[in-house]
């Protein structure tokens, strides 16, 4: 049999699952995860090996009406991630429907005249009956070559979009070595953990209006590793509700993170976070690069 490997790129509105549905798929934790909207702000890669099949699959920020210079950002990332892809699942949260962000996205897929699937997602939280009318709706806006029916949470149906993908990415050699899982890099990985739990611990806009950033990351003679995190926030209120009375949200943030992070390298981590009020950086191109994001002008 011979080998197979291409990108499939995951698109969808903010909350449709994504992250979920790759972290599923890959069987590991390569996507941060969290009930908020918006959580992805960059492309990550995940690695699915499915027979003799290398399956890129890329998980792509929410596509939403961008505001913000890092809104673009994300936006854009989102829709090269698709340029770039052999074939395009998009995500649909079937408790939502077909939503105007939905829409947006299924007509926009419909003009770039390349390959997309549609997965319809959380099917174990709507009734059975509106499924296949959702379906028809979607593929009356996009021509989806084939429509699954998904829970990324419990993994229903994923068997059968595994093995549809295996078949589906072109022949060629594998790009990655076989036991890879993604490609991130443990500096950007440690961040991004670190932010999962801002995302998780606080609320309302304080996550939105924050980034982190690995400033250090070296091994140390025992085998374990030291890692240095600056959490830059847009505004003072902000700064404190991360902080917490005598520090307990940010200890309580680092310790959760240091234990996601110890499981995730394999060694003993001792992670250092450290908070800075930064206004307007979500405007600034250097801020936006460091997270993974192309400056979009």
């Amino acid at each position: 049999m011979s080998s197979r490997c291409g990108f499939v790129a995951i698109v969808g509105a903010p909350n449709a699952g994504k992250s979920t549905l790759l972290n599923r798929l890959t069987g590991a934790k390569v996507s941060i995860v969290s009930p908020k909207a918006q959580t992805t702000r960059f492309r990550v890669l995940g690695i699915l090996m499915q027979q003799e099949s290398q399956v890129l699959l890329v998980d792509t920020p929410g596509i939403f009406r961008p505001r913000r210079k890092l809104d673009r950002a994300m936006v854009a990332a989102a829709w090269t991630g698709a340029a770039d892809a052999d074939l395009t699942l998009m995500l649909v949260d079937a408790r939502s429907g077909v939503t105007d962000e939905v829409r947006g996205i299924a007509e926009k897929l419909a003009g770039t005249r390349r390959r997309i699937w549609l997965a319809l997602n959380k099917t174990d939280l709507v009734p059975a009956p509106t499924l296949l009318p959702l379906a028809a709706t979607l593929t009356e806006l996009a021509p989806f070559e084939a429509t699954f029916m998904i829970s990324a949470t419990t993994g229903d149906g994923l068997d059968r979009l595994r093995d549809s993908l295996a078949a589906a990415v072109p022949e060629g050699p594998h790009l990655y070595p076989d036991d890879d899982l993604t490609d991130l890099p443990d500096r950007l990985l440690a961040a991004e953990i670190v932010r999962e739990q801002i995302f998780l611990q606080t609320h309302e806009e304080v996550p939105y209006g924050t980034t982190v950033e690995t400033e250090s990351f070296k091994e140390r003679p025992d085998g374990s590793v030291r890692i240095e995190v600056t959490i830059y926030v847009a505004r003072a209120g902000h700064k404190a509700i991360l902080i917490g009375e005598r520090g307990a949200k940010v200890k309580a943030i680092g310790a959760r993170a240091r234990q996601e992070l110890g499981a995730l390298l394999d060694r003993p981590v001792h992670l250092f976070l450290n908070v800075k009020q930064r206004t307007g950086w979500d405007e600034e191109g250097a801020r936006l690069r460091a997270i993974g994001l192309e400056d979009p002008g």
